[in-house]
């Protein structure tokens, strides 16, 4: 510093020194800066309001085509050709392979060779038995071996006719299993199945805990007002659906009652095999709330939700949790009409801490003064008033 003095110089030194021995006894001592004071957090709260949602059970379950068939081959041989294209929706009747016709054609030749001649030979003995000419066996003997020469010609005629393999369903094709230039024979006769996916089957079944919802502790007909489907993408399938067949015993291994649901398809959006869940809808509550799932606290002791009180604290609740609906949990107990539930920032809560509550964002909204509201720690701030849920429409 070339226009400080000498004393100057000194006392700068010393100002930093006397700086740096008190930060270290500061350190010594433990005491640490005051943190500045925050003020409530904000946090997002919805308004509880009864509702009437339907009951229901879920359970995982898998499509299944209305009608699974199985193209097999009648006649074996070298497979020269398939006609139809994997995956495409195939007529009754259509051809879907060819098997090589040339030994088939060679035995028709020869069994119609056959029964040509002894047709013949009936026709020759028929006067000569008639006239007490020859024995009566002769005769006998003839029209027995032309009843089996006509029988093996008509089978020769079906062996050709089953070189050409027909769909015997309508429906959607699968994967060929065999391919062109192999070896088909009757002990290995499968080449493909048949689908037929509209209406399309969903099977499943349910267990113990599921089953004791029903007063007869099974699923009868009267039990279930309607089936939905909800697809591996949480959507639900815009169609209901009906139940078509339910098992009138309990597997005694599993401890399961086995049903089967039909929807229709015919945009053919649901595949065979897929894995869904099923919704059987038992009937309706009312009376209750729902809360998203995502601010339901599931403890040891009890599920519990974070409400804010009067004095604007966050005040734990017991709850008493039936099943989902939707995103939802529908509650069954400790909660009444007008309770603000805190949805968002649960991790950061503690039981009698001020909160500034506000209400859910709508998306797209804006301030009174022209401006998008202001993101705060746990969503909008600025915001007041109370909002209440609706049951979402699956």
């Amino acid at each position: 510093m070339p226009n400080q003095t000498q004393p100057q110089r000194k006392a700068i030194a010393l100002l930093l020194a006397s700086t740096a021995f008190a930060a270290a006894l500061t350190g010594c001592s433990g005491e640490k800066p005051a943190a500045p004071a925050m003020g409530p957090m904000p946090v997002t709260v919805i308004e509880m309001q009864a509702q009437k949602v339907p009951t229901s059970i879920e359970i995982m379950a898998q499509t299944e085509g209305a009608r699974e068939t199985e193209v097999r081959a009648r006649v074996g041989g070298i497979l020269m050709k398939r006609l139809f294209q994997e995956g495409d929706v195939v007529k009754n009747g259509q051809p879907l392979f060819q098997i090589d016709r040339a030994p088939y054609e060679i035995a028709l030749a020869d069994a119609k060779a056959r029964a040509d001649q002894t047709a013949r030979e009936v026709a020759r003995l028929k006067p000569l038995a008639e006239a007490k000419a020859i024995a009566q066996k002769d005769y006998d003997d003839a029209v027995s071996s032309n009843a089996v020469a006509q029988a093996n010609l008509h089978q020769a005629e079906l062996n050709l006719a089953w070189t050409t393999v027909t769909a015997p369903v309508a429906g959607v094709t699968g994967r060929a299993v065999k391919s062109d230039g192999n070896l088909v024979s009757t002990a290995d006769s499968l080449l493909t199945s048949i689908y037929q996916t509209n209406p399309i089957w969903v099977r499943f079944s349910l267990g113990e805990s599921d089953l004791a919802k029903f007063p007869s502790k099974r699923v009868t007909a009267k039990d279930v007002t309607g089936v939905e489907l909800v697809l591996p993408d949480g959507s639900v399938y815009a169609k209901r659906g009906k139940l078509n067949f339910l098992a009138s015993n309990i597997d005694t291994t599993l401890g399961t009652q086995q049903l089967r649901a039909e929807f229709d398809n015919a945009d053919q959006a649901l595949l065979p095999g897929q894995f869904v869940r099923v919704r059987l809808l038992t009937g309706e509550r009312d009376g209750v709330f729902l809360v998203p799932q995502s601010a339901v606290l599931q403890t040891e002791q009890a599920n519990l939700v974070m409400t804010v009180d009067g004095e604007n604290k966050v005040a734990p609740r017991p709850i008493k949790t039936g099943e989902w609906y939707g995103k939802d949990w529908v509650i069954l107990g400790g909660l009444k009409a007008g309770d603000n539930v805190i949805v968002d920032n649960l991790i950061k809560l503690r039981p009698g801490a001020p909160v500034n509550p506000h209400p859910p964002v709508v998306p797209g909204a804006e301030q009174a003064g022209g401006g998008k509201p202001q993101q705060g720690m746990g969503g909008m701030e600025g915001m007041s008033g109370k909002s209440a849920t609706t049951p979402r429409n699956q």
